[in-house]
């Protein structure tokens, strides 16, 4: 069995649930996932390319760790508003713990390029072309690219009083030039810079005619590297290292002192790409000299530096997947099933008013939600169409039908979350785009982030008004839903529907929260009644009767919620976790959290979908937009949706029990924080709750 190694330990026996040994440091938690994620990357079950696409996840997700959480901790300590959580760790031990954990995953993560993948690559005839091994032919080529491909848009820079540093903005790939000699002007300079735009690609095929049947490539920075003195003429380079800055990318935006929040943030993106440096990467052959030149220069620290054996700006290598035709080494393409009622174009309205429909992505097609949408645009008796929109995608289908409804003479009232982060610059354009075809947009609620997925459609059936929602736990984005894991529901209940007009009147107008009755929304019900939920099961398990919970989330850290569940897991009360990513909760502590287990899937779909369920519950079953975090719980609009159909209950329970049985894909966490892989032990089947769903769900199956 695998595990990450714990960066906190509990002490044993703790006696009250205020103890901070009684839970895991939120950070340190996120941090053990990203590795899980570079562990798939080993996993030799995986295609070859799928598992160098893990590694390249991994660089991903830990810039954006970087951008967010090391940011935060940093501003933190340099603001002195320092917050100590439940686990009693301050800024500075837990940046001192993220650090050596940071720089030991990312070694880890090169050793494993290097080492397993490109080698592997190379076997396939996939290769990357050091300066070393290149032909003649490939080193003239190179050169040609060079000058004809290179130079008109490269900017040298050479540093001196009238040359000052440059400001590089976030993850931009740069290098760092010593030299000798004088130029024209008679200049003496030691160091030049090279920026390299980001409209240049980082790998660059070498012609068929060069290199036959086989898939070849060199790097922009080993061209660079080779011809970096042609950019700096008469004088001599002694040295080229690559750099990549990475900075803080949060948004300084006071939603509740602007008066257009649109045009606040349109001002604010910008300085994303300049925010306060928090990562210096440089490539490993760096002399320590220029390390510490650009460490100063930069106002970091060494814990701060990474020094990596390879390209510094790893994720751009996800290109490679669009210039190689290699079908073998990726997963086999699954086409999303459909229930039998949805197939043959149905009439929508007229099946959702008969009966729920439950739609479980990516193993069953997001599409009837786009027809869904574009049915209601076209359709005459559709009077209204309301929506909120997170992330949908720069290309989106669902925009379109929003706009044709609109042009239509619909009403089409748009909620969009301007702050979706890293999606501020799309969702403004979206939101113009809806704007010049009629729609009504708004933002939201000042100081609250609009989470919810809701679509509410208002009809004109027989001079009687009848409305039809969906409601989802992921976004109204098709190209994640062939990738996330997602729960839709399509639905004609009239309490649901009429709950989800409430939530639309408090996001699009003002007033008091009115009484909703079904649906549980946040930052007023779902908290509360979680809460509730839980003391319901103590109370029956006190009484000796079976208490059961199952909670399937990305991330658990809302303290009140944890304490709730270790009172339950002590009167006995069974609780089965599976949290995708953050923990704070430390599962097998005697005599407090004996009595909960909780495991991470991490397979070849991302996890998303969120799912409460309470054996005694009233409701029992709910599906959720909302994760177990205070910050989804108090401040944001969320909204968790009961499933009322007993024959769609039935079947979401029996979905989660998969994951519970999984031991190919799941991770177990240990009161210690120490994650272990689950794998099958010798009298057990091998199974895969993925894979299962879908044989189970998908039309056809991958072999």
């Amino acid at each position: 069995m695998t595990t990450v190694e714990a960066h906190n330990s509990p002490a044993p026996g703790a006696d009250n649930l205020n103890a901070p040994a009684l839970f895991i440091n939120r950070h340190l938690s996120l941090m053990a996932f990203n590795l899980r994620v570079l562990e798939q990357a080993r996993n030799e079950d995986y295609p070859l390319l799928e598992r160098l696409q893990f590694l390249l996840i991994f660089s991903s997700i830990v810039d954006e760790f970087f951008e967010v959480r090391i940011a935060g901790l940093k501003r933190q300590i340099s603001f002195s508003r320092e917050l100590v959580n439940a686990d009693g760790l301050r800024p500075q031990d837990i940046l001192r713990q993220l650090s050596n954990i940071c720089h030991e995953g990312i070694e880890q993560q090169y050793r494993l390029l290097n080492d397993t993948l490109l080698p592997a690559l190379a076997q396939e005839n996939i290769s990357f072309l050091t300066r070393e091994s290149w032909s003649d032919e490939i080193a003239t080529w190179a050169k040609e690219y060079f000058t004809h491909q290179l130079i008109p848009v490269l900017s040298p820079i050479g540093l001196d009083p009238a040359h000052p540093f440059p400001r590089f903005a976030n993850k931009s790939l740069n290098f760092i030039v010593s030299l000798e000699g004088k130029d024209a002007f008679g200049r003496e300079s030691k160091l030049g810079i090279v920026p390299a735009p980001r409209s240049l690609p980082r790998i660059i095929p070498v012609p068929r005619e060069l290199c036959g049947d086989s898939y070849q490539f060199v790097f922009l920075s080993s061209v660079i590297h080779a011809h970096v003195e042609a950019l700096f003429p008469g004088m001599t380079a002694n040295g080229c290292y690559q750099f990549r800055i990475t900075r803080d990318a949060d948004l300084d935006v006071n939603a509740a002192e602007v008066e257009d929040i649109a045009r606040a943030l349109r001002g604010e993106l910008h300085t994303r790409r300049f925010g306060s440096a928090v990562r210096l990467e440089v490539a490993s052959g760096c002399p320590d000299s220029l390390k510490e030149f650009l460490l100063e220069q930069f106002n970091l620290g060494t814990d701060d530096l990474y020094s990596v054996n390879g390209p510094v700006n790893l994720g751009r290598l996800m290109q490679l997947r669009n210039m190689v035709d290699r079908p073998d080494l990726e997963h086999p393409p699954h086409t999303p099933g459909l229930p039998q009622s949805l197939r043959d174009e149905p009439a929508l309205f007229d099946l959702i008013r008969q009966e729920d429909i439950l739609l479980h992505h990516p193993y069953q097609s997001f599409t009837p939600i786009i027809d869904f949408l574009r049915q209601a645009a076209r359709d005459s008796q559709v009077l209204s169409i309301k929506m909120t929109l997170y992330r949908t995608g720069s290309s989106s289908d669902i925009v379109d039908a929003l706009a044709e409804a609109a042009r239509a003479g619909k009403e089409v009232t748009v909620v969009i979350e301007l702050r979706a982060r890293f999606d501020e610059a799309e969702n403004l354009q979206l939101a113009s785009h809806l704007q010049e075809a009629g729609a009504v947009v708004t933002y939201g609620v000042v100081g609250y982030k609009t989470h919810a997925k809701a679509l509410l459609i208002v009809r004109r059936e027989k001079d009687v008004l009848k409305r039809y929602a969906h409601l989802g736990t992921g976004n109204y984005h098709a190209g994640n839903a062939r990738l996330y894991t997602d729960y839709s529901l399509l639905t004609a209940d009239d309490d649901i529907c009429s709950d989800i007009h409430k939530i639309f009147q408090q996001l699009t107008g003002m007033g008091r929260a009115e009484k909703i009755k079904k649906i549980l929304s946040a930052p007023f019900s779902l908290k509360k009644k979680l809460l509730r939920l839980i003391d319901g099961e103590i109370a029956v398990a006190e009484t000796g009767k079976p208490g059961r919970i199952l909670i399937k989330v990305n991330s658990l850290t809302d303290e009140d919620v944890i304490r709730a569940m270790y009172r339950a897991s002590a009167a006995g009360v069974t609780v089965d976790l599976i949290v995708r990513g953050m923990c704070c909760l430390r599962p097998g502590l005697p005599g407090v959290s004996d009595n909960i287990t909780v495991r991470s899937v991490v397979g070849r779909f991302l996890e998303h979908s969120r799912v409460y369920y309470f054996l005694n519950g009233d409701p029992d079953l709910f599906l959720a937009s909302a994760d177990l975090m205070e910050r989804n719980l108090m401040h944001r609009v969320e909204t968790a949706f009961p499933v009322m159909n007993e024959k769609l209950k039935k079947r979401v329970i029996a979905e989660l029990e998969l994951y519970l049985q999984d031991n190919c894909y799941a991770w177990q966490l240990e009161s210690s924080g120490a994650y272990v892989r689950m794998q099958p032990k010798p009298e057990e089947q091998p199974l895969s709750a993925q894979d299962q769903l879908l044989r189970n769900l998908a039309d056809s199956i991958p072999s």
